[in-house]
């Protein structure tokens, strides 16, 4: 019986978890950005939705996401630490001989914005990699 009351609490405790950071994702506005002369992606997730846009001064498109790609991205969500967003580096340094695109994170979570340092599109931050992967595999579709 302790057995079966352990487990079912276990159970009750991973799934409580689950829907909190699928909430705190809802209640965030996540927009990745890269940049250089030639080279214009902006992406803007709130929720479910996202925008593209591909052009500056154009008109982003917009998509929803499916629930599995969404729960995705929450799950990676929860492990990036926003009060260590700006603390992240790149592991190269191709974007100051325009070698790569300029690639940044901002997350706005209740009222307060985190924001990332500049990073080589394509080779972000280990500690976010995973996370900007996903966000960025949304526009290869």
């Amino acid at each position: 019986m302790k057995v079966f009351i352990s487990l079912f609490l276990s159970v009750l405790l991973l799934n409580s978890c689950s829907p909190k950071i699928t909430q705190e994702m809802k209640e965030s506005t996540i927009t990745y950005q890269a940049l250089s002369r030639g080279f214009y992606l902006n992406v803007e997730i709130k929720g479910d939705k996202m925008t593209i846009i591909r052009e500056r001064d154009s008109l982003g498109k917009d998509y929803v996401l499916n629930n599995a790609d969404a729960q995705d991205l929450s799950k990676l969500y929860g492990k990036v630490n926003l009060k260590e967003l700006n603390d992240y580096k790149g592991p190269t340094e191709k974007r100051f001989y325009d070698g790569a695109a300029i690639g940044t994170l901002m997350i706005t979570y209740q009222g307060k914005s985190y924001n990332s340092q500049g990073f080589d599109h394509g080779t972000p931050p280990v500690e976010i990699a995973d996370f900007i992967n996903k966000i960025v595999s949304f526009t290869e579709k």
